[in-house]
C-alpha cells in the first residue's frame, strides 16, 4: 500500500487532527518536523477544517496537555528517523515498531510519549519518519529531504481540502 493511501486510509474518519513536527532545527534534517510545521502554517488552513499545527521541537512531552485539552481525533507525528532506507524516503511506522527505528535527539522516546497520549484518551496517532541525510549542525534540510517534506504536505493538504 502507498504511502498516499495509508495516509488517506488513516485520516478517513478525522473530525480534528493535530500535526506534530518533532526534530531540532539546528541539526540539519532532524529539522524536518519543524520545517513541515512551519510551511503548513504558512498556508493558513488551520481553522478551516479543525486542524493544528504544532512545532513540538525536540521536546514533544511538553504539549501533552495541550493535545489532550484540543482533545483530536487524529494526531500526525513527523520526525527525522532512521530506518535504513534513502536519505528522504518517507513511511508510515507503526508505533509498535518504534523500538526498531532510530529517533535521534529527543528527550523522551517516541514510544513511551504516544503510550502516554493513549492512555485515558482515544487518540489515533501514526508516526510518519523521514530518513535524514544528514544530522550534522546546518539550518538547512538537504535536497532529498526537503523534497520529502513538500510531497508530505501536499499529500496531506490533497487529503484534508
Amino acid at each position: 500500500m502507498s504511502f498516499e493511501s495509508q495516509l488517506e486510509d488513516f485520516l478517513a474518519d478525522c473530525e480534528k487532527l493535530i500535526v506534530l513536527g518533532v526534530g531540532n532545527e539546528l541539526k540539519c534534517d532532524d529539522g524536518v518536523g519543524p520545517f513541515i510545521i512551519k510551511k503548513l502554517k504558512e498556508e493558513n488552513i488551520e481553522d478551516k477544517k479543525k486542524l493544528l499545527f504544532i512545532n513540538a521541537e525536540t521536546v514533544p512531552e511538553n504539549f501533552t496537555g495541550k493535545l489532550r485539552k484540543e482533545n483530536p481525533s487524529h494526531i500526525i507525528i513527523v520526525d527525522a528517523c532512521l530506518m535504513d532506507g534513502q536519505p528522504g524516503d518517507m513511511k508510515i511506522v507503526n508505533k509498535y515498531d518504534f523500538a526498531n527505528i532510530g529517533i535521534s535527539t529527543h528527550s523522551m522516546s517516541l514510544s513511551f510519549f504516544v503510550r502516554y497520549l493513549e492512555k485515558d484518551n482515544d487518540f489515533r496517532i501514526i508516526f510518519v519518519g523521514i530518513e535524514p541525510k544528514s544530522l550534522d549542525y546546518s539550518e538547512n534540510l538537504t535536497e532529498n529531504v526537503e523534497n520529502a517534506a513538500y510531497k508530505f504536505i501536499d499529500v496531506l493538504k490533497g487529503i484534508i481540502l
